[in-house]
This record gives structure tokens, C-alpha cells and sequence, in this order.
């Protein structure tokens, strides 16, 4: 398994939503949603309709740790789903697979947000990438590492700032500034 990356630049992000944008409707909407909400991909990816329309609240029960999470929806993104889910029934997938209705898997994910990195010159993009990137930006506005801790359920702010990719920025500063 690699080890992937946050897109820590908003110019880049707005790259790829672009480039997301012009192929697919969904996969631009798959993007948008995983950098809003911060959700693994593994939860992200069973969502029906019902499951955002006319919710103030995306709850779930979190695949990898069993636990019920509740994640508030920004007036932003309940107009960017509104928009997505108009003419759609309750039990549609949110991200239908052209070839089986069902939902995408996560190996189609992964080459959906793969394709559209190369094509903007990112590397290290993989599924998580959408939620550390959520958490990356969420660090950067608000410097709350206790908090953003809580919302991804980790154990320690050491494990959240790995995860997010702070600690690797933090190296790599210091050894940029370095030379004896």
C-alpha cells in the first residue's frame, strides 16, 4: 500500500475539480464531497440519495470502526447536493457506476481521482486522499488539531498531524533551510 498525500494546494484542487467537472458530473460531485465531509472512502461510497436529501446531517455507521458518526452539511455543499441529487429517487446510488447502477467501487474511485491528479501533475493521490485533504485545509483554517482529532475518531493529535501530512511539511521545511 502507498502512502498518499493531502493536495495541499487550492490551485491544484480547483484544477482537478475542473478537469473532474468536464468528464463527469459524479466524479467532480465524488471529489466535492470527500473534501467537505472528510469521510473514508469506504463510507462515502455506499451513500444513496436518501441518505443526503433534505438532511441537515450525514449520519453513518463507520465501516472500519463500527461507530455512528453524525457530520453537519455547510449550507455550500447542501446546494451543490441539491443541485446533484434534482431528478434522482431516494434510493439511487450517489455514485452510480455506469455499467451496474450500483455504487462505484473503491478501485474505480482510486482511478477516477488517479487520472485526474496525473492530468494536473500530482502524484501520491490514492481514496484517502480526499479525506486528508479535508483534514489538511480544516488544520490550515483553524489550527484545531483536538477537534480534528475527534472528527476522523484517532487516538492521538501525533496520528491526525501524520495523517494529514503536517508533520512531513514540518520536515521538509526544516531540511529545505538546512546546510552546513
Amino acid at each position: 500500500m502507498e502512502f498518499v498525500q493531502p493536495i495541499r494546494s487550492v490551485k491544484k484542487l480547483e484544477e482537478m475539480k475542473e478537469v473532474l467537472r468536464s468528464r463527469s458530473e459524479r466524479d467532480w460531485f465524488l471529489m466535492v464531497m470527500g473534501i467537505n465531509v472528510g469521510l473514508r472512502i469506504s463510507d462515502l461510497l455506499p451513500l444513496k440519495v436518501y441518505d443526503v436529501r433534505n438532511k441537515s446531517h450525514i449520519v453513518i455507521r463507520e465501516k472500519k470502526t463500527g461507530k455512528k458518526k453524525r457530520f453537519p452539511i455547510n449550507a455550500e455543499l447542501r446546494e451543490i447536493i441539491n443541485t446533484y441529487i434534482k431528478g434522482k429517487k431516494d434510493e439511487d446510488p450517489l455514485f452510480p457506476s455506469r455499467k451496474t447502477g450500483r455504487n462505484i467501487d473503491r478501485v474505480q474511485a482510486y482511478r477516477i481521482l488517479n487520472r485526474a491528479a496525473a492530468e494536473v501533475g500530482l502524484a501520491e493521490i490514492g481514496t484517502h486522499t480526499l479525506r486528508k485533504t479535508f483534514g489538511y485545509h480544516f488544520y490550515k483554517r483553524y489550527k484545531d488539531v483536538a477537534l480534528l482529532q475527534q472528527i476522523f475518531n484517532h487516538s492521538a493529535p501525533s496520528i491526525t498531524m501524520r495523517y494529514i501530512g503536517i508533520n512531513q511539511d514540518i520536515i521538509d521545511q526544516a531540511i529545505n533551510g538546512f546546510h552546513l
